[in-house]
């Protein structure tokens, strides 16, 4: 069978859906004697009749009924291709993979991506909750295009860009009766000789390390007594007795047992949370990043 043309479909299904060769004619601005053509020159290369003509009227033949359906989704897969061709052309993708730590969304980014999704209702927006270090991986091998993964790390991959785009206040998760609860705050170095459950650093490198850090500059080691891999898991260990955390301060809404980290006069200490991409983004990835910065300017 020969290959029939965009055009030839086009005609078909004008013609099938107005029952009439001057309709649909008229529809395509199109003479007719070129539609019949078409018409024809496609029931040749099919090697069916897909019309009956008479003088006052224009019927579908069984053929051609069978022959609409999938006619109509070729057409629609063609038109498809296009779009996407398009929007490769211009540097869109027409979805944007975006990885987050579901343990630490803020109101802030819950904000952006809802900002996002209405200025760019087009744009189908996937939203992967992944740890830090597998964001990461997921940025290398381009699964994701952007991804917020908490704190920058010391050594970031090749390719891949970090900019910092909010601070969140950190708080120390107690067990419950903690005589540290009643005093409306801790300090870091309140914390020497506590048992620790923390975040794994395969997990959140970047952030165990910073804990650690700031348990260093007071002098001490953090005694871990147990880890998990999600901040959540670690946050539960404080409520079920098993030790107290440092964790950002949007965990609080769920357990409630967070009190304010505090620094030298009294003042919070805080996190700086980071966006990852790679070097090179498509136009949607940077429509989001620009977006982004006007929030973070807030």
């Amino acid at each position: 069978m020969n290959e029939f043309s965009f055009r030839e479909l086009e005609c078909f299904l004008a013609v099938s859906e107005e029952l009439s060769f001057t309709r649909a004619a008229e529809r395509l601005h199109l003479a007719q004697p070129p539609l019949s053509r078409h018409i024809r020159s496609l029931e040749e290369k099919l090697g069916v009749q897909l019309f009956e003509r008479t003088n006052r009227r224009v019927l579908l033949t069984s053929p051609g009924e069978a022959f609409r359906g999938e006619a109509k989704e070729i057409l629609l897969q063609i038109r498809r291709a296009g779009e996407a061709a398009r929007r490769a052309g211009a540097g869109e993708t027409g979805r944007l993979d975006i990885g987050f730590v579901s343990a630490v969304l803020s109101p802030e980014l819950v904000r952006v991506f809802a900002d996002f999704r209405r200025g760019h209702a087009d744009i189908q927006l996937n939203l992967h909750d992944r740890l830090p270090a597998d964001q990461f991986e997921a940025l290398v091998n381009g699964e994701l295009e952007i991804g917020f993964i908490g704190i920058t790390p010391q050594r970031i991959p090749d390719g891949i860009r970090c900019t910092n785009w909010m601070e969140e206040p950190l708080s120390v998760y107690l067990p419950p009766r903690h005589p540290l609860g009643a005093k409306g705050g801790a300090r870091i170095k309140d914390l020497k000789g506590e048992p620790f459950v923390m975040i794994s650093s395969d997990a959140a490198p970047a952030y165990a390390a910073y804990l650690r850090e700031l348990c260093l500059e007071e002098g001490f080691r953090p005694r871990i007594v147990q880890e998990a891999r999600r901040a959540q898991a670690v946050a539960a260990m404080t409520v079920a007795g098993s030790g107290i955390a440092i964790l950002p301060e949007s965990l609080n809404r769920i357990t409630g047992n967070g009190v304010p980290l505090l620094g030298a006069r009294r003042k919070r200490l805080k996190m700086t949370h980071a966006v990852a991409h790679r070097d090179r983004i498509s136009a949607t990835a940077e429509l989001f990043i620009q977006l982004l910065g006007k929030t973070k300017k807030r």
